[in-house]
């Protein structure tokens, strides 16, 4: 049976994994438990690069024999995936035997068929990003396009790959194929990076003593780092060893990457090479966008590098919540945020609204709450007779089948707004029905019914949020006291708790995290050689730069629902249509507008302000309106907009 099989790439060692890195490998083990929940034989894939110059001169800088430092940097990546509940199937170093061999192998296959050609390099190239850039691509300054830093000139021998005989098949296969490159931003740039005209790139690197030798040619260095890595994609399979056997497992079906890293190697120089060796190309290769913090991409030098598990380690200690739910939140909010076709802001603040928000408020409390009313009126058993309501029957279905398409197409910020849906369904049908109520009324029954639709909201979020939140999930299912976590077809089934099943104690997975000072919740950033305090830019100003204001994302939306929150005067409860997108705001404009009188309206909502706790409600925006002697007075089009129409 041909295995999923699911890559990230592999990473260098000359420093310590970030939230980048971070992101890339969660996204890649939530695609794999997700597969496998569905009943699919998965392979995952992640390592590290470590045959790059870069590399080797950290290792001269510390005065540590190469190989010694990159064998312990390769147990720091997975000692931090460990901790990051990542759970791959193999980890590839580019320093094995076997990778060499099948690195030798490909390099004579190309070589003797006129795929590679022996020349001579003159140019500029980047050491950190061990790229090399033709002159047209370097302005008067002389620095790297990418990452900005001094390009050297090289003049030197050198094996070059004949990429520009592929430029034609390589266009056509990805107009002929919408779904090789995602998301189609990523699509679009690879294909404008074609057309600009591809060039052979040199292979090989002379004067060089650390890497994979130029087979049979030792004299000419070593092979060129993009070429030997990308290589290591086909050696995980058994390729050279396995025969035909390793074709259980090629082509990929799902290649995550930074999006840095698509255009120029991944979907170009990458399945060249494949098209050289005549072997299928992977089915898709995903390229999200970068964290970026205070505005800017993440760098050292700049201390704004944030260690995934300081972070994690910074939210137990501030929040009393266990690490290893704690490291699950960290997972949820990299997905729950995941940059998709665009950048995002990565901030501690933004971390811990979804923490308080989605997570302790959400679905912790709907667990904590039902189990809690379970014990209190029930005994902690399922009374006889509990059903859900068809109604929450087919919305718990349909939210599932619409996380489950969100997920296939690696899109999980969606998933997650999706399968969130049924802690807001159930909500909404604990307040309308009060079991509280209906137990002070004699009516245990219609009771036990209510609270029925909490247990099977909950063990359907077990079953959703796994992918996720592997541990949390478990934890869910404990307290359910359901033993393993579901397959993912029988997350809403309805009749999952017979009459008499025994409930454990509620115990709080994620206790909420109060106002503290921001030392106590401050996270380190660690880079190989120093720790150092990251501290996120507040400081506010009377005027703003058009680009500030740029990033401000008003959009109208369509007012689908509103009611009034509970024990408040001045706030009314909107649910929102903003572009097929469901939203929940809280307003403060109960005492001029009646919920009758706000529906179907059209408002400009603020859409990309941080999630706000709200009398137990997250509001996720804030709509705007004008303020006539202390009255809120609507704002709307003039004519009707379809609903998520930008307002600029």
């Amino acid at each position: 049976m041909k295995r999923y099989y699911i890559t990230t790439p592999i990473y260098y060692v000359n420093s310590a994994p970030h939230i980048g890195t971070a992101l890339t490998t969660i996204v890649a083990d939530a695609c794999a438990r997700f597969h496998k929940r569905r009943g699919r034989a998965v392979y995952f894939l992640t390592g590290t690069d470590e045959n790059a110059p870069k590399v080797h001169r950290v290792a001269q800088e510390r005065g540590v024999p190469t190989q010694q430092f990159v064998d312990e940097m390769a147990e720091v990546f997975r000692n931090t995936w460990r901790q990051l509940h990542i759970e791959y199937d193999v980890f590839i170093r580019t320093t094995e035997e076997r990778h060499k061999r099948v690195v030798a192998e490909v390099f004579r296959r190309l070589r003797d068929q006129g795929d590679i050609y022996k020349g001579s390099y003159q140019g500029w190239y980047c050491i950190a990003c061990e790229t090399f850039f033709a002159s047209s691509k370097v302005g008067d300054s002389r620095t790297c396009p990418d990452c900005g830093k001094p390009l050297e000139w090289r003049d030197e021998p050198c094996y070059y790959f004949r990429l520009s005989a592929y430029e034609s098949r390589l266009r056509e296969h990805i107009v002929a194929h919408p779904q090789f490159i995602q998301p189609e931003v990523r699509r679009n740039e690879t294909l404008g990076f074609i057309n600009e005209g591809l060039q052979d790139v040199a292979v090989s690197r002379s004067g060089a003593d650390w890497g994979v030798p130029v087979p049979d040619d030792p004299e000419s260095g070593v092979v060129y780092v993009w070429f030997d890595a990308l290589l290591n994609y086909l050696t995980a399979t058994g390729w050279l060893e396995r025969g035909d056997a390793y074709r259980d497992t090629w082509p990929p079906e799902l290649q995550l990457m930074g999006k840095d890293i698509l255009p120029r190697f991944h979907a170009t120089i990458w399945p060249a090479m494949l098209m050289a060796l005549g072997l299928p190309l992977p089915e898709r290769l995903y390229g999200h966008g970068w964290w970026i913090v205070n505005k800017q991409k993440m760098s050292k030098s700049l201390g704004n590098v944030y260690a995934p598990l300081d972070v994690a380690q910074a939210l137990a200690s501030a929040s009393g919540c266990a690490l290893p739910y704690a490291v699950d939140a960290f997972r949820y909010y990299m997905l729950r945020e995941m940059p998709t076709d665009a950048d995002a802001e990565f901030s501690l603040e933004g971390f811990e609204a979804r923490y308080n928000g989605d997570l302790a408020n959400d679905l912790g409390n709907l667990l904590h709450r039902t189990l809690s009313m379970m014990h209190r009126y029930f005994g902690g058993r399922v009374p006889d007779g509990a059903r859900l309501d068809a109604a929450l029957a087919d919305l718990f279905a349909q939210q599932a089948a619409r996380t489950t398409e969100a997920y296939e197409a690696v899109d999980f910020p969606q998933g997650l707004r999706e399968a969130w849906q049924i802690i807001s369904a159930v909500n909404r049908y604990y307040d309308e029905q009060a079991p509280w109520t209906l137990m002070k009324q004699n009516n245990a029954e219609r009771a036990g019914q209510v609270l029925y639709a909490g247990l099977i909201a909950a063990r359907a979020l077990c079953v959703l949020v796994e992918p996720v939140m592997p541990r949390v999930a478990r934890e869910i299912a404990c307290q359910l006291n359901i033993g393993e976590i579901p397959n993912w077809n029988e997350a809403t089934a309805t009749n999952a708790f017979p009459a008499g099943h025994t409930l454990q104690e509620p115990k709080p997975i994620f206790p909420r995290l109060q106002p503290k000072s921001g030392a106590d919740t401050s996270a380190r950033a660690s880079n190989s050689d120093k720790t150092v305090q990251t501290t996120p830019n507040t400081t506010m100003q009377d005027l703003i730069t058009i680009d500030e204001f740029k990033r401000l994302q008003i959009r109208i939306a369509t007012v689908k629902a509103a009611e009034p929150v509970p024990k408040s005067t001045k706030l009314l409860k909107l649910t929102l249509d903003v572009g097929g997108e469901e939203r929940t705001i809280v307003a403060g404009i109960a005492e001029d507008y009646t919920p009758e009188q706000i529906v179907g309206k059209q408002i400009p909502v603020l859409v990309n302000l941080q999630p706000a706790l709200i009398r137990g409600i997250v509001s996720e925006g804030m709509m705007l309106a004008a303020d006539v002697d202390g009255k809120a007075v609507l704002l709307h089009p003039d004519r009707e907009v379809p609903s998520g129409s930008t307002v600029r």
